[in-house]
Parts: C-alpha cells; structure tokens; sequence
C-alpha cells in the first residue's frame, strides 16, 4: 500500500477550494487515468447541457477506474481538471462541496489542477477530469 500525505503549506495560506496544496507519495506503483468524460460504456454523451449530470458520471467514470485496479478515492494523489465554460466553476466547486465528503471521508482532497480550455474531444462535453493514484 502507498504511504499518501496530503496537506497544505500554511505559508501558501487557505486552498482556495477543496484540494491540498501538495502530495508526498512513496509508493511501488502509480495509475495514471486517462481524462474521463461524461460518456457512458457504449459512448454516448451523458448529461448533454447538464453540468452536474456531466461530473456525477465523470467521477463515476474515474471510480470505475480506480476499482479495476484494486484502487479507490484513498489511492487519489491529484487530479486535473478541464472545464469549457469558466461560468461553471462556481458550479464544480458545488458539486466537490457535495460530492468529495462522501468519495474523501477523511476530510483531506488530492490537489487539483483547473483549467478553462476552448472545447474538449467533442462538443457536447463540459469537463473532462484526469487522476493520478498511488497504489
């Protein structure tokens, strides 16, 4: 099992969401997934126009990854996150606020990278997010 520390630098002050600053890892294996989209196991689009919709299966994606290796949210050690629209960042923000208590019962989130970029692999996608893990 990887030796995960997640924490923030005090010198860098509060994080300005729910992420740590860093992550220090000694660990014999690493996951690098692949940046997960709202799509479902045949590819279709799922959620199209609805952001919430778009991260619920995003993250359930990344989930399902995380399983096929023997891994879960504790083997997470950061994300990066694409998002179309920089309207929706308030509404990422809700939905970590939501969703990471339950994935991150300890309290403690990966670090997260977020970038606004033009568009993703097809039109209908409005994030895409990709993880590092630990094992």
């Amino acid at each position: 099992m990887a030796d995960i520390k997640i924490s923030s630098v005090e010198a860098l002050g509060r994080p300005l969401g729910q992420y740590s600053h860093m992550t220090r890892v000694k660990a014999a294996e690493y996951l690098f997934i692949a940046g997960m989209l709202a799509s479902d196991r045949a590819g279709n689009v799922v959620g199209k126009d609805d952001f919430d919709a778009q991260c619920a299966q995003v993250f359930g994606n990344i989930a399902a990854a995380l399983e096929s290796a023997g891994a879960g949210w504790a083997n997470v050690v950061q994300f990066t996150t694409y998002l179309v629209h920089s309207q929706d960042i308030a509404r990422f923000m809700a939905f970590r606020q939501k969703a990471f208590p339950r994935m991150f019962s300890n309290g403690v989130y990966p670090p997260n990278t977020l970038l606004i970029v033009d568009r993703l692999v097809q039109e209908p996608f409005l994030v895409e997010v990709q993880t590092v893990a630990a094992l």
